[in-house]
């Protein structure tokens, strides 16, 4: 279709100014023609090119955006407004929204700072994270394709070649060939496997390596056996194109880039996780090298590449489920045994056999709170110690399998600080002890387990606490109540006392 001009009306609504002109379609500011007041929000209209010498693929994609778009909630996608008739004018309206993409860091001042990659990735990595839980995968990620807000957070756009678990997937149906774009699409998606949410993981770890590096990690391929080369090659390790490049973040990119999904990371929120959380990041030899893979190592992948039969993705939410970000609340004060004990057993079920399962202790500790000598008033020595305590208390969860990282936070309202943490890390589950004294208190007081639990992003599991006395051939009447703990006769004898500046006794 030709451009339109300015002024044009089409279905009720007005062209204004063309915005952006693609080999695919062309976007146009529009407004709604008969005056009425607009959305609430800024519209863009979306036109496919359909000229004689357009392949099919256009249109085709067109059907599956207008149809994946009407599908999509949240604030890290455009929200659809209307769609236009196939058999007459096809065009898709949806929010125009304002911001730079990714391309605009890559066409700036070089190189790149890490603090800034590293908030550009997470950014990215969250948005993709959020279209992956409704169950879209979207196979086309790269910088023109990802709009930063001025607020940090990233935008998701151009959902032509994306695939819906609970929709007819129209281009592996129609067309029967690799789609996507050549320098950032995922190995599995060379050899015809769409649905996989690791596909944008790899997506989104060659736009890590463009900033880190200026460079593509496998070029722009233009042939079928140049794509292959993906699913056996690494690509450069980026510390020896740039020193300056950080061990760990390049352990995040190169997992990234594994030619095999299941050796990258399991989600987009796991790479969040450690790009927010870079002390927590496992090097190893992936991360140090600067030599690159050997030739040995390169031709064995291309024997298995050669006989690999890759399977269908099962659906993106069934994969998540899988591989959670479980978060444990421990108390660092008034907290009985019998409450640790009943928190690491709560734990270990909720972990139970997923390999890719991460694991969170979070300690929160009052912002005012110091120690009576000198030495352990520093911030850094109060923190360490309660590091030390929650690295010994989670020993025995360690797992060859699952990862485990260990936070301590600093604010006044534990409650807050724990949602706060769960919404930013995409927690799957909460984990945190029930409390059970001061059960008239809290008739009138919420406690910070009842507050954690009302606005929970996620699932929440409350623990109530539990020794096998039995099995340890002890009699639990004549077990003897630690000295910091309540009981809840006590508890209730205090009952103005209130749960706000730790997490108090979360039995």
């Amino acid at each position: 279709m030709k451009l339109l001009e300015p002024g044009t009306e089409l279905d009720g609504f007005t062209i204004e100014e063309c915005i952006h002109s693609g080999g695919m379609a062309h976007i146009y500011r529009v407004v709604y023609a008969d005056g009425r007041p607009g959305p609430g929000f800024a519209m863009a209209m979306k036109i496919p090119r359909m000229t004689a010498g357009d392949g099919a693929e256009n249109i085709v994609s067109f059907e599956v955006e207008c149809q994946i778009m009407q599908a999509l909630q949240g604030s890290h996608t455009p929200r659809f407004v209307a769609a236009g008739d196939l058999q007459r004018t096809p065009y898709l309206v949806m929010e125009y929204l304002s911001g730079h993409t990714l391309q605009h860091w890559l066409d700036g001042p070089q190189p790149v700072a890490v603090d800034t990659i590293t908030k550009l990735g997470a950014a990215m990595a969250r948005a993709a994270h959020a279209l992956h839980l409704q169950n879209t995968v979207h196979l086309d990620l790269k910088p023109a394709n990802v709009l930063l807000r001025e607020d940090g957070s990233a935008v998701l756009l151009d959902f032509g070649l994306s695939c819906h678990a609970h929709y007819p997937d129209l281009l592996a149906e129609q067309l029967r060939k690799a789609v996507g774009s050549p320098a950032w699409i995922a190995p599995e998606q060379v050899v015809g496997v769409r649905g996989d949410p690791r596909s944008d993981v790899f997506a989104i770890g060659v736009m890590l390596y463009q900033l880190c590096t200026g460079a593509l990690p496998f070029g722009e391929p233009q042939t079928a056996g140049g794509l292959r080369q993906r699913l056996w090659m690494d690509p450069t390790p980026p510390r020896k194109l740039r020193p300056d490049i950080p061990a760990w973040l390049q352990e995040v990119v190169l997992r990234c880039l594994e030619p095999e999904a299941a050796k990258r990371y399991p989600s987009a929120a796991h790479l969040a996780f450690d790009l927010v959380h870079p002390t927590q990041v496992h090097v190893t030899t992936r991360g140090t090298n600067i030599k690159g893979t050997a030739f040995r190592t390169h031709f064995k992948r291309w024997i298995k590449a050669a006989g690999m039969q890759y399977q269908p993705s099962p659906v993106p939410t069934q994969q998540l489920q899988e591989v959670p970000i479980v978060m444990v609340a421990v108390p660092h004060k008034d907290v009985t045994d019998a409450t640790l004990y009943s928190l690491r057993e709560a734990v270990a079920r909720a972990l139970g056999n997923r390999p890719g399962a991460r694991l969170a202790c979070v300690t929160v500790i009052s912002s005012s709170l110091t120690s009576a000598s000198e030495e352990d008033k520093s911030e850094t020595n109060v923190h360490r110690r309660h590091l030390t305590a929650l690295r010994l208390w989670a020993q025995p969860l360690d797992h060859p399998g699952h990862q485990t990282s260990c936070h301590v936070l600093e604010s006044s309202d534990v409650a807050q600080a724990l949602l706060d943490y769960a919404r930013g890390n995409q927690v799957s589950v909460i984990v945190m002890g029930a409390a059970t004294h001061g059960l008239k208190t809290q008739r009138f007081v919420a406690t910070v387990p009842i507050k954690v639990a009302m606005d929970a992003p996620c699932t929440i599991i409350l623990v109530k606490q539990s020794l096998p006395f039995a099995q340890l051939g002890i009699d639990p009447a004549h077990t003897p109540t630690p000295a910091n703990s309540y009981s809840d006769s006590d508890a209730d004898n205090a009952a103005q006392r209130l749960y706000g500046d730790d997490l108090g006794p979360l039995g």
